[in-house]
């Protein structure tokens, strides 16, 4: 044929082959010809997409001062790029916040907010039965023909005037959307208390089960989201590490951190483990020449790893820097879902400009073609 012709395709191959384009790609499709449009606007060339595309790897730059220096970014593992996200109002307005599955959250001793991810209308929620900042916050679904996810809020911290009160034990709390109710459950165990916040803990949700880790402590527990109990609190710690982070990646429970072994060059580290038994095994180690990319190799001081920090979603664990003076660097290792391989890469650098800061929230989340129109 001289002219190639679009429609010779027939809409089903047609609508295969635009699934497989990155989100950003598909909207910009959307305006090439009214039969693209038809396709990618259908509920169910929609769904085809949300169940195949990668999470996105979202990092939230706070400046303390100014807080118009702001900024979002936003990393799209399919086209291999970083995007720079309009900084709306009703974000800047909130101190603290954090995010999971697909939900953003601003938690101060006044009020609980929750807002979809990319959304910028926020919503609030009835008071919490414990005021308390820098918490653990999960969410999850009762069953998997339930559409209204619930929130789960774990820790944190109280302050009694300007001191954090350690002697506080804050109940678990559960939130129902549908009665706009907060449901008192059993505190987090003692063991935990002396590092109650977000800064010390690291959690995981995992068939019905809300992990909670003491990423230096390595004390573990799990909160059982049916029969609504603690488990005994055990220690996960392989020989050597130094610290780790808990990740909920499909059918697999991962525990990723930093080893040093006998004295040898330190190494990030990914464990499978079962969550019956909390026995661990090897996995994968990362690469050395990506793990010396995120730390400045010229320093010789012993809390250069220190600014470390591991999220994870779906198939994809993210290691990154977030000391303020960094641009950021970052690498993601991506693993097989059959076959458990992993493959790691260095992420490209963010857009500039960057601005300093002085917190940065990251998380990994699902984003569907409606969130991005």
């Amino acid at each position: 044929m001289e002219e190639t012709n679009w429609d010779c395709l027939g809409s089903d191959l047609t609508e295969l082959i635009l699934s497989h384009l990155p989100l950003s790609s598909i909207i910009r499709s959307s305006l090439v010809c009214k039969s693209w449009k038809i396709i990618i606007s259908s509920s169910s060339f929609k769904t085809q997409v949300s169940a195949r595309k990668k999470p996105w790897f979202f990092i939230y730059r706070q400046n303390n001062v100014f807080i118009k220096n702001n900024q979002v970014f936003a990393f799209d593992p399919e086209s291999n790029e970083w995007i720079k996200l309009p900084v709306s109002a009703s974000l800047l307005s909130k101190d603290l916040f954090t995010g999971s599955n697909g939900f953003c959250f601003s938690i101060t001793p006044e009020n609980f907010s929750f807002k979809p991810v990319l959304s910028d209308s926020w919503s609030q929620t009835s008071p919490l039965g414990y005021s308390r900042s820098n918490s653990l916050i999960g969410v999850y679904n009762v069953d998997k023909s339930s559409k209204v996810p619930r929130f789960i809020v774990v820790g944190g911290v109280r302050f009694n005037g300007n001191l954090v009160d350690l002697q506080d034990s804050l109940a678990v709390e559960i939130y129902n959307p549908n009665q706009d109710y907060w449901e008192l459950c059993p505190p987090l165990p003692a063991d935990f208390r002396p590092g109650n916040s977000s800064q010390w803990l690291c959690s995981a949700l995992f068939k019905q089960k809300f992990f909670v880790l003491g990423i230096y402590s390595f004390f573990i527990s799990f909160f059982d989201l049916e029969k609504r109990y603690w488990s005994s609190v055990q220690t996960l710690r392989p020989p050597g590490a130094l610290f780790s982070y808990l990740l909920s990646l499909h059918d697999r429970l991962i525990l990723a951190g930093l080893c040093n072994n006998f004295g040898s060059s330190p190494c990030f580290i990914l464990w499978k483990i079962d969550e019956k038994t909390l026995e661990f095994s090897e996995m994968e180690i990362m690469p050395d020449e990506l793990l010396a990319c995120l730390y400045d190799n010229s320093s010789d001081e012993d809390d250069k790893f220190a600014s470390l920090r591991c999220v994870g979603f779906g198939n994809l664990i993210y290691v990154f820097n977030d000391e303020h003076h960094k641009n950021y660097p970052a690498c993601v290792c991506e693993m097989s879902n059959y076959s458990g391989k992993c493959n790691w890469r260095r992420l490209p650098s963010l857009p500039q400009p960057v601005n300093k800061f002085h917190k940065i929230v990251s998380f990994c989340s699902n984003v569907s073609l409606d969130m991005l129109k």
